[in-house]
C-alpha cells in the first residue's frame, strides 16, 4: 500500500513538469553534499554529508533546473574529526536524535543565460526553514561513455546558522568565538539523465 502511495507521489512529481523537463538521477560517486565555516576566526573547517537523496528536473533546452529537492541525514556528517563530528551531531547543534534530517526545496529558479543563475529555495535546519537563495552554475549535458546524458550542478551559497537554531559557542580569551556564525554551503552534483 505504502508503496502504491510512493509510487502515485512520484508519478504525480513528474506529470506536473513541462514537457521539455527530463527527469535526472545525483551519481553520488561524483557528487559532494558540503559546508565550510570559520574555527577560532582563523581558519575554516570544512565537512561533508554522505547520505543523501534527492529529485532533479532540468529543462535541457533553456539549460535551467525545474525542480529540485533533497534530504541529508545528520548522521552522515564528516568533518575529518570524529569528536567534532559526534558534537555536531548532538543538541548543541543539528539534535540527530530529535531532527535526523536536514531538507532543501527549490522555489524557483532565475536563469542568468550560459548556465548560471539563481536558485530560490526553503532550508529546513532542526524543524525551522528560511528561505536560501543560491547562486548556480550548469553544465552540460554531455553523453558519457555509455551515451547516458550527465549535467554538473554547481551550488555555492551562505547561512547565519542561528537562525537555525545552531546557536552553541564559546567565547575565546583572545576575543572572537570558537565557531564562526556564516556557514558557507558548497553542493556539486553530477546527475545522469533518468
Amino acid at each position: 500500500m505504502i508503496q502504491k502511495i510512493l509510487l502515485s507521489i512520484a508519478a504525480l512529481w513528474v506529470v506536473s513538469l513541462p514537457l521539455s523537463a527530463q527527469e535526472y538521477l545525483v551519481d553520488k560517486a561524483h557528487s559532494y553534499v558540503g559546508f565550510s565555516a570559520k574555527h577560532l576566526m582563523i581558519t575554516k573547517v570544512r565537512g561533508e554529508f554522505a547520505d543523501y537523496d534527492s529529485k532533479l528536473a532540468f529543462d535541457e533546452k533553456k539549460r535551467q533546473i525545474l525542480a529540485l529537492e533533497g534530504n541529508i541525514k545528520v548522521k552522515s556528517i564528516d568533518t575529518q574529526n570524529g569528536k567534532r563530528d559526534d558534537h555536531l551531531r548532538s543538541a548543541d547543534f543539528f539534535d540527530e536524535a530529535k531532527f535526523p534530517v536536514l531538507s532543501f526545496k527549490m522555489t524557483k529558479f532565475e536563469s542568468k543565460g550560459e548556465g548560471e543563475g539563481k536558485l530560490h529555495g526553503d532550508l529546513t535546519i532542526k524543524g525551522i526553514t528560511k528561505p536560501v537563495v543560491l547562486k548556480a552554475e550548469i553544465t552540460g549535458p554531455i553523453a558519457d561513455m555509455g551515451g547516458k546524458k550527465r549535467i554538473g550542478i554547481e551550488l555555492e551559497g551562505k547561512i547565519d546558522r542561528r537562525e537555525f537554531g545552531l546557536t552553541w559557542n564559546k567565547a575565546l580569551e583572545s576575543g572572537g568565538v570558537l565557531v564562526g556564525e556564516e556557514i558557507e554551503i558548497k553542493v556539486e552534483l553530477q546527475a545522469i539523465e533518468g
